[in-house]
C-alpha cells in the first residue's frame, strides 16, 4: 500500500510504500475486540469494599429471646436482614486482569492498523521536529496534517523531541502523544488519524514483528 508522505504543512513531499506483514494484515474483528475488552479490564482498580457480618459494629448480644416472643428468631443485629447489619453478595476488592498472549496482542495491533490503512486514517510525516514547546504550534501542524480529527501521534523513541512534541500537544484535547512501543488497541479505535513520522515506521515493525 503506498501512502503520501507529508511535511508539517500537509504538503506531499514523497510517497512510501508501507510494510504489508503492519498495514496488510488479516482484519480479525473477533480478536480486536478480545484486546479491547482485555485492556478496559485491566485498568480497572477493583478496590470496592462493603461490610460482610463479621465486620460491622456491634450486634454481640441477641436481641430478644429465642421463643415467646411471637417474632422470627435472631441471633445477631449483625445478620443482613437488620439496618446497620452485614452486606451479601456485595463487592470486594478483587482483581479484573484478563491474560492474552503476547502473539495476540501484536496481531490485534496489526489488524487495527491494517482497518485504519484501509480507512485513510493513518498520516505519514517525515519528521515531527518541533523547536518549540508551544500549543500554538503543535495546534498549527495538527490542522495541516489532520484538520479537524482526532490524532494519535506516535513517536519512535524518547528523546528530547518526544518531550517537546508531548509538552506541545499536552494541553491539546483531541491529540495524543504515544511511543510506539507503547501503542495499544483502545487509542488506535478511539482516536481517527494516526500520525506516524517516518523514524516510527522501523520502532513498529521491531514491536509488532
Amino acid at each position: 500500500m503506498k501512502v503520501d508522505v507529508l511535511d508539517l504543512k500537509g504538503q506531499k513531499v514523497s510517497e512510501l510504500e508501507l510494510p504489508a506483514a503492519l498495514f496488510e494484515a488479516p482484519v480479525n474483528i473477533d480478536l480486536m475486540h478480545q484486546a479491547y475488552v482485555r485492556q478496559m479490564a485491566n485498568a480497572r482498580l477493583g478496590t470496592h469494599q462493603t461490610k460482610v457480618r463479621g465486620e460491622v459494629r456491634g450486634g454481640g448480644r441477641k436481641p430478644f429471646k429465642q421463643k415467646g416472643t411471637g417474632r422470627a428468631r435472631q441471633g445477631s443485629t449483625n445478620a443482613a436482614q437488620w439496618v446497620g447489619g452485614g452486606r451479601i453478595h456485595t463487592p470486594h476488592p478483587r482483581s479484573y486482569e484478563q491474560r492474552m498472549p503476547k502473539k495476540m496482542r501484536q496481531a490485534a495491533l496489526r489488524s487495527a492498523l491494517t482497518a485504519k490503512a484501509a480507512d485513510a486514517g493513518i498520516v505519514i510525516v517525515d519528521g515531527l521536529d518541533i523547536q518549540e514547546s508551544k500549543t500554538r504550534v503543535m495546534a498549527e501542524v495538527l490542522v495541516n496534517l489532520v484538520g479537524t480529527s482526532t490524532a494519535l501521534l506516535v513517536m519512535p523513541v524518547k528523546d528530547q523531541n518526544y518531550d517537546t512534541v508531548m509538552r506541545s500537544a499536552n494541553n491539546i484535547d483531541n491529540a495524543k502523544v504515544l511511543l510506539a512501543s507503547y501503542l495499544n488497541i483502545c487509542d488506535l479505535l478511539t482516536f481517527e488519524k494516526v500520525v506516524i513520522p517516518l523514524k516510527t515506521i522501523d520502532a513498529l515493525v521491531a514491536h509488532l514483528g
